[in-house]
């Protein structure tokens, strides 16, 4: 057995003696320490002066300004709080355009003069940092030696306290003021949509001042055992399987599927839930997913940015719970080919500062007008900014899952159900292009008032739609499991609030011609039914129909992330972020070279380790089986007679034959994507290199693979240098 073979086997040998190591949950229910190791309300009530209270909560509210001495206060509650739970250090928690977090952290611990010492964070402390930018992604925004950044508190999310360091959320900004990372764009976005919301709010209720985007995230993510994860090499620096036969048995059978959870991973849930609920988290579901070894976890609805926060902060926690259990967390979009990928299912909805879900129906036909209104104007905008959407999503690791095993396709579309279906033809028929009469009112109010009662027959869903209402939200179920939400709900944000300001302007404009408000509303709406039609789909989107339906209807189906990131370089886009103020033209041409460049690198990356494996472990693994089989036929044919050794033979050597000819097409392949990928790094500009590898580099990964496949089924086992997904999947 050689050496890597020893390694495969000595981890499965560590798995067979894993025990499920985990720390008891308290025995207090959850509500007793949920939020225990956050500074929110709770806390800011018991530590800060009502004026404090009082400016902290018009920041998180309007957007306000502390006053320095205010934040001094502030500062100082949280310094107290936090050290009263164990903190030692502080830290400005950042989203800077890596697509993670990060932190840089600081010790309340200051030296005094005589050998004396205290803790100290001031005002300043708190509001801002200079961490070096100089390494953070910033696509141009400024040149290399350029190395200042700025942190800036942002108070509309509570700061936690993460092991023994207290976490304050920031934004990210260069010297010049540009957003360098993913929290401010997503905080300008919730103000661009809060303006038009609450403008068009007010033709139904002047009650509303304030309109709250809501985001609920469903996080799928597979499970492996550290000790296979380590004896992978591929997974360890690509997070997914580049080599590997597909198992005998996969997700066919749909047994795991909500199945029972398996001890080790429920004490490993609980552990990570445990966590959660402390810092903040609201984290309710759990359940097997449908691919072996997959699993989601979900909590319920809040503010966006609250809930992106938490988004991020929920993957860390889930890496570092794992590890804990003798498990790592793979966040790959698709770790292993042939099954289910995983998503971040983005549940997005409007509140509004009375109470009222805009995305929901209500109890009387005024209140389902506005429900209509919302969620025709968004299904607008997306028919007018598909491509928008695809390009918040795009990345290396959500091409491959796209369009397969249950994902939705790369072509955006809205699914709605039957019965809205049929209401919404029916009201684009009833509305006369002509004055309404009274009975043309009355039939439409009392089709508009059975809206809640459709909605109880209408709770089925569709998994391959990308853009899917679901009774009082839309889930943008597109989004992947490793990305961060803000991208997708910005880009959402913005469409549907330049959506509803056009809608608001064409009915104030035939509000001023003498035509009622109602029927003003109604017919506009009718407008937007009709404009909208082509992105509503309510069939398979896996099938070869759609594919063809979608052409004729002129929806995009671009299937790689290169194309479609330049859809956010045209103007009509760069016009669409700048006029909302979330980014200006070079912030967003900063974040298309980023993405880009991110996806080059992680092709390049994945090249190498395909390469590297190819070379080191799979080859010298099926030679070394060869020379057995040679040896085993050199045998045969000293022994027994020339007939009889040739037949007793062939099989042997039509396996050798075999393994020569696919060992032939490794080692050409490789060289020949070195060779492409030699020549893609020549090329400097950003879209063309990125293209180059999607073009060039990156079908070898396909045709490499498909022969390393094909060489597992025939080594020994024996002799087999990684561990097998029949191997990684099925154990606990």
């Amino acid at each position: 057995m050689n050496t890597m073979a020893t390694f495969r086997f000595k981890a499965l040998e560590d798995v067979l003696d894993r025990r499920a190591v985990h720390q008891e949950t308290p025995s207090e229910k959850i509500s007793d320490y949920f939020g225990k190791r956050v500074f929110n309300m709770t806390r800011m009530r018991e530590h800060l002066s009502d004026q404090a209270l009082k400016a902290l909560n018009d920041a998180m509210n309007m957007g306000s300004r502390i006053p320095r001495a205010l934040a001094d206060q502030v500062a100082l509650a949280m310094k107290d709080w936090a050290i009263a739970n164990g903190a030692t250090h502080y830290t400005h928690w950042f989203q800077p355009l890596t697509g993670s977090t990060a932190e840089k952290h600081d010790s309340f611990f200051t030296p005094l003069d005589h050998g004396m010492s205290m803790e100290r964070f001031s005002g300043s402390n708190l509001v801002q940092q200079e961490p070096d930018a100089s390494s953070f992604p910033n696509g141009g925004i400024r040149n290399t030696f350029e190395a200042r950044g700025y942190t800036a508190w942002d108070p509309s999310s509570p700061a936690f306290i993460m092991g023994k360091t207290l976490c304050v959320p920031t934004i990210f900004i260069a010297y010049t003021g540009e957003a360098l990372d993913n929290k401010m764009p997503l905080l300008k976005s919730v103000h661009a949509i809060d303006n038009a919301a609450v403008r068009v709010c007010r033709y139904f209720d002047k009650n509303v001042s304030k309109v709250i985007t809501t985001l609920g995230w469903e996080q799928e993510y597979f499970l492996i055992d550290s000790a296979l994860y380590n004896a992978r090499p591929d997974i360890q620096f690509t997070g997914r399987a580049l080599f590997g036969h597909n198992p005998a048995k996969g997700q066919q059978l749909d047994d795991h599927y909500f199945g029972t959870i398996p001890e080790r991973v429920h004490a490993f849930m609980r552990d990570f839930e445990m966590e959660s609920h402390l810092l903040g988290i609201p984290v309710t579901t759990r359940h097997n997913e449908v691919a072996p070894n997959q699993f989601e976890a979900a909590p319920i609805f809040e503010e966006v940015n609250l809930s992106n926060d938490h988004n991020l902060l929920f993957m860390d926690i889930l890496e570092k719970v794992a590890r804990k259990h003798n498990f790592r967390v793979l966040l790959h979009e698709k770790p292993f080919a042939g099954l289910n990928g995983s998503g971040k299912h983005n549940n997005w909805s409007l509140a509004t500062n009375t109470g009222v879900n805009l995305l929901a129906p209500g109890k009387n036909p005024k209140s389902n007008l506005q429900f209509l209104t919302f969620f025709i104007n968004t299904i607008k905008a997306i028919a007018d900014n598909a491509d928008v959407l695809r390009a918040t999503i795009a990345t290396a690791g959500n091409d491959h899952r796209l369009g397969a095993n249950e994902a939705p396709p790369a072509i955006i579309s809205v699914f709605i159900g039957s019965q809205l279906t049929r209401l919404l033809d029916d009201l684009e028929k009833s509305i006369k292009a002509g004055k309404m009469t009274p009975d043309d009112k009355t039939q439409l109010k009392l089709n508009i008032g059975k809206i809640p009662e459709l909605l109880l027959d209408n709770t089925d869903r569709n998994r391959t739609s990308p853009f899917a209402f679901t009774g009082n939200k839309f889930e943008f179920r597109a989004v992947g499991s490793n990305s961060n939400c803000s991208g997708p709900m910005t880009g959402l944000n913005a469409i549907v609030a330049k959506q509803l300001d056009i809608f608001a302007d064409d009915i104030d404009a035939a509000i001023k011609k003498g035509v009622k408000k109602d029927e003003a509303i109604l017919k506009e709406l009718q407008k937007l039914i009709t404009a909208s039609k082509h992105i509503r789909f309510e069939g398979n989107g896996y099938g070869e129909e759609w594919v063809k339906e979608a052409k004729k209807r002129g929806l995009s189906n671009i299937k790689d992330t290169p194309r479609s990131l330049l859809t956010l370089k045209s103007d009509k886009v760069k016009k669409l972020y700048q006029e909302l103020d979330i980014l200006t033209e070079r912030e967003l041409e900063a974040r298309v070279e980023i993405e880009l460049e991110k996806y080059q690198m992680q092709i390049q990356i994945e090249s190498r380790m395909c390469g590297e494996l190819a070379t080191n472990y799979i080859m010298p693994a099926a030679l070394k089986y060869q020379k057995v089989l040679t040896d085993n036929v050199k045998g045969i044919m000293e022994v027994l007679p020339k007939a009889a050794a040739h037949k007793s033979a062939k099989v042997q050597i039509e396996l050798i034959s075999e393994i020569s000819e696919r060992v032939e097409v490794i080692k050409t392949s490789v060289d020949k994507m070195i060779e492409e990928r030699k020549n893609a790094n020549k090329i400097e500009n950003p879209e063309n290199k990125a293209a180059a590898y999607c073009d060039n580099v990156k079908p070898y990964l396909d045709i490499i693979r498909y022969q390393a496949d094909k060489l597992e089924l025939i080594v020994d086992d024996q002799m087999w240098p990684m561990p097998k997904l029949r191997e990684i999947l099925f154990t606990r």
